[in-house]
């Protein structure tokens, strides 16, 4: 017997509200941002090998995909409403100069001490795909919700939106490629005109005239005495196209695969739920228990 929801199999992701809900509750939407770093290595015969690091740092939330809530202080274009539905891709932004990037770009690193970032910009193949959209790294976003005393963990993809999205039909393979991945999750249910670099800009828009002076800072991860590239902290910025902060500025998409959420806030009855995204056109769940919704299959389990 089919224990799903039609009416929702191309709808709302399951989770997504409630998610939300726990968010917005907290005092600063901050999560750790978990990744692999890929180094490489010499073995005792001399021979060249990759090893796996874990990494992980503190990001902010900086909302859903193509859904930014209204901010009367955001002075970017927004896209009419109701050109998508409710998206269920995490987003965050990052310096494109930043040691993290050949994490999600899936690059092997030369050390494991962090001081690539401050090489960059030396040229190479590597560099040029860096500086582009793509990506598609591993990643794992751990949120703690203390008012819902709820550990949110989504596992997924992480893909990097630079200025050459736009023209990902005819520009580079990682454009393309990340371009496909987040159109495979997003469903259009209205007419209206869209475009990447108008939600790029928007997401710009969205930070602080100081955040947006951050990405005219020096190159992240550089040493001090190396010097700065003739640039400054503390930097405000009302400027929306701003060059060299445009240049730095990259939107990630988190993609997610699967989500953990342990509920904690009975300490006598925790409970926790797995949500795996199984497609659209699945209707069976493939656990005991597990019930298909939108897309995604849920399955209570023990905490």
């Amino acid at each position: 017997m089919s224990t799903s929801s039609p009416s929702l199999a191309e709808g709302e992701a399951p989770w997504r509200s409630i998610f939300l809900e726990h968010v917005q509750g907290m005092a600063s939407p901050e999560f750790t941002l978990g990744t692999v770093r890929r180094v490489r290595s010499s073995s005792s015969d001399g021979s060249a090998d990759t090893a796996a690091v874990p990494r992980a740092r503190t990001c902010i939330f900086r909302g859903m995909f193509a859904d930014l809530p209204a901010n009367p202080r955001n002075p970017a274009p927004r896209h009419p409403a109701g050109v998508y539905a409710a998206s269920a891709l995490i987003t965050f932004t990052t310096d494109a100069r930043s040691d993290k990037m050949r994490e999600l770009f899936g690059l092997v690193a030369d050390d494991d001490d962090g001081e690539e970032s401050g090489r960059q910009g030396e040229g190479g193949e590597e560099e040029d795909v860096i500086r582009g959209s793509g990506g598609g790294g591993p990643v794992e976003a751990t949120f703690w919700a203390a008012q819902a005393a709820t550990q949110w963990r989504l596992h997924g993809r992480a893909w990097v939106l630079a200025p050459d999205v736009e023209d990902a039909h005819q520009g580079s393979e990682g454009a393309r490629r990340a371009v496909e991945a987040l159109k495979a999750r997003m469903r259009r249910i209205g007419e209206g005109e869209w475009s990447f670099a108008r939600e790029i800009t928007a997401h710009f828009g969205n930070l602080s005239p100081l955040m947006r002076g951050s990405f005219r800072g020096p190159p992240p991860g550089r040493p001090v005495d190396d010097g700065n590239d003739g640039l400054g902290l503390g930097q405000e910025l009302e400027d929306l196209h701003d060059e060299v902060a445009r240049r730095n500025f990259r939107v990630v998409a988190i993609v997610p695969e699967q989500i953990d959420r342990a509920d904690l806030s009975d300490p006598k009855r925790g409970r926790r739920w797995l949500y795996t995204f199984v497609g659209a056109g699945r209707r069976e769940p493939r656990r005991p228990g597990g019930v298909v919704d939108g897309g995604w299959e849920k399955v209570e389990v023990w905490p």
